[in-house]
């Protein structure tokens, strides 16, 4: 028996015995297993890739070992995506808002094992990335997969997406509520009461298993230690402004970084010089490394110093003065470096830079005042973890996400409101000078959108071939009126195409053009439909989305615009039969709920 036949008996069994909620909550439980299970084995990946390529390494050398592993890395990784996994990397968490936007959420089955190995490569050699963002493409790959081996329509494959993007961020951060909420505010974007469960199950199960297979390993060992003083709020007024004006640079210089890249167009050369740009970079600042974390937790311990040990020009130095410019140094490196190994061919995603840039940016600011001995001095953990809040909050525009997911891999519950302030404040200051977060930037640099509007994304499921009407009689631009006469007689619509020879559109009639003269004996037989003519207000294309459709339709105030490929009439489209399919598709929706 084939395992097309089991799957057909298994789903013909299960529209039997189990109803449709019954079934989602089983599959989110099972995706939530194996989101955590390929997260679990990319985070051991990669430390066991760190660890044996930099354990020889010593503090007190130059490590120029440093120069060449992100080359290697980034080259591994794009010579396998592109020539056996035929998927090379790049940014995973904007091309999963485009397939849901507008792919039917349908992912590629390569995805569900590619990124895997790709970032271990790139991330463990030294690229400047993290590991959030493969992993959220690869959960969603196993959910988008799994539903559609279940034979669930769009709708309830995006809600598995989501749920796959749960399991594997609560598998890396070992935070379940904020996996949630990250799934909800970045990937789904709207959600019902009765989706939101599935989502808890499959976060648990991520969770979960990375419990049960590495333990209560945590990403931050932060001590914190004091509580949260009302004093310091002036401080994190400062610091947000700061995180939100970071987080515009962050943004900026990242997408900057890539077009400048592009002016390579052989890939070799661009993965030659970008992979060993990164190198130096990584040379001189180390702590620019794969992904950064352990940089933090040094900072945070209370041997902020030892970081610069490992730098062969910095270490020389024991000036508190001069630390505070490495760390401002990395605060503006690290987004370039990050941008170097992505655009270069690298696989990985800025989610963990814009934590890291957070957390230095945080204790600089606080080791800086404790320096300068103003009278209140600042705790450096509570800072650190507060900046981190308010980096991921406007660089990507998901302050409930920061808040939650900070407070819950560092335990920081009592830091709620200076969390809430920061990441609130970043915001507004980052989206005051720029509206979109920068996975939606990333999408627009690529030519593509997506919907945040759900009568948007429903109108861009009507697929334009669907509802181009055909029926209309085309005449010749040549032809007498009496001919066009003829074709009234037969014709139910009171509008026809001028299309020449070659097929080409010239121009429409109406029954309204021609209503003065059409019964005079004399004209029938002297005028041509050329004389009588008239370009369309807009013209649309076949290949053209629904919503560019509908703006022509509001912009013409017409009722009837005519279709064109490759300058080739094909038909015409009206507002009724658009306005039916929508109806179609919304009673569609809701029976599917």
């Amino acid at each position: 028996m084939t395992i097309n036949e089991l799957t057909a008996r298994f789903l013909k069994w299960r529209l039997r015995n189990l109803s449709n909620q019954a079934f989602i909550l089983i599959l989110s439980g099972i995706i939530g297993v194996f989101s955590g299970l390929a997260a679990v084995i990319l985070k051991e990946a990669v430390h066991s890739i760190q660890h044996f390529l930099t354990e020889d390494f010593y503090t007190e050398y130059a490590n120029f070992m440093y120069i060449l592993y992100p080359l290697i890395g980034i080259t591994l990784a794009y010579v396998l995506g592109r020539y056996v996994f035929k998927d090379v990397g790049g940014h995973g968490i904007p091309d999963i808002l485009f397939i849901i936007s507008k792919k039917s959420s349908i992912i590629a089955r390569v995805k569900t094992f590619s990124r895997v190995v790709t970032s271990a490569l790139t991330v463990g050699f030294g690229g400047s990335v993290g590991l959030e963002a493969p992993m959220v493409v690869t959960g969603s790959a196993i959910g988008s997969n799994v539903g559609s081996l279940m034979h669930l329509n769009a709708k309830k494959r995006t809600l598995l997406i989501g749920c796959g993007a749960a399991g594997a961020i609560s598998a890396i951060f070992g935070a379940p509520i904020g996996a949630v909420i990250f799934a909800i505010e970045v990937i789904l974007l709207e959600i019902s009461t009765t989706s939101f469960i599935p989502l808890l199950i499959a976060s648990v199960m991520g969770s979960l298993t990375s419990l049960i297979l590495i333990g209560n390993d945590s990403l931050f060992n932060f001590n914190l230690q004091g509580s949260f003083l009302a004093s310091h709020m002036p401080y994190y007024l400062l610091l947000g402004i700061l995180c939100g004006l970071v987080s515009l640079y962050f943004s900026r210089i990242v997408r900057r970084t890539e077009r400048f890249l592009d002016i390579f167009e052989n890939q070799t050369m661009k993965m030659l010089y970008g992979g060993a740009f990164l190198g130096f970079m990584v040379f001189f600042f180390p702590p620019i490394y794969g992904e950064g974390y352990d940089t933090l937790n040094t900072l945070i311990e209370g041997d902020p110093a030892s970081i610069l040990e490992t730098s062969p020009f910095f270490s020389a130095f024991e000036s508190p003065w001069l630390f505070i410019v490495f760390l401002a140094l990395i605060v503006i490196l690290k987004p370039i470096a990050s941008a170097i190994t992505l655009g270069s061919g690298g696989s990985g995603g800025i989610f963990a830079p814009s934590l890291f840039v957070g957390g230095i940016l945080g204790f600089a600011f606080a080791y800086a005042n404790n320096q300068f001995g103003l009278h209140i001095s600042l705790p450096l953990a509570h800072f650190t973890l507060v900046a981190m809040c308010g980096l991921m909050s406007g660089v990507q525009h998901s302050p409930l996400s920061a808040i939650f997911l900070i407070a819950e891999i560092t335990g920081g519950y009592e830091l709620f409101i200076p969390l809430m302030f920061v990441s609130a404040i970043s915001f507004i200051t980052t989206s005051y000078y720029q509206k979109d977060s920068l996975y939606t930037l990333q999408l627009k640099d690529q030519g593509k959108s997506i919907d945040h509007s759900k009568d948007n994304e429903l109108l861009n499921l009507i697929s334009i071939s669907n509802v181009i009407e055909r029926d209309l009689h085309p005449i010749s631009p040549e032809a007498l009126l009496s001919e066009l006469i003829g074709l009234v007689k037969i014709s139910k619509r009171n509008i026809f195409p001028v299309v020449d020879e070659e097929g080409l559109l010239r121009g429409i009639i109406t029954l309204d053009d021609i209503r003065e003269i059409m019964f005079d004996e004399e004209k029938q037989e002297t005028v041509l439909v050329r004389e009588l003519m008239h370009s369309p207000p807009e013209i649309l294309l076949a290949n053209e989305n629904m919503q560019s459709v509908m703006e022509k339709f509001e912009k013409s105030g017409s009722w009837n615009l005519p279709v064109i490929l490759d300058d080739q009439y094909v038909g015409f489209i009206s507002k009724s039969r658009i306005f039916n399919a929508y109806r179609k598709k919304l009673i569609h929706q809701r029976l599917d709920k």
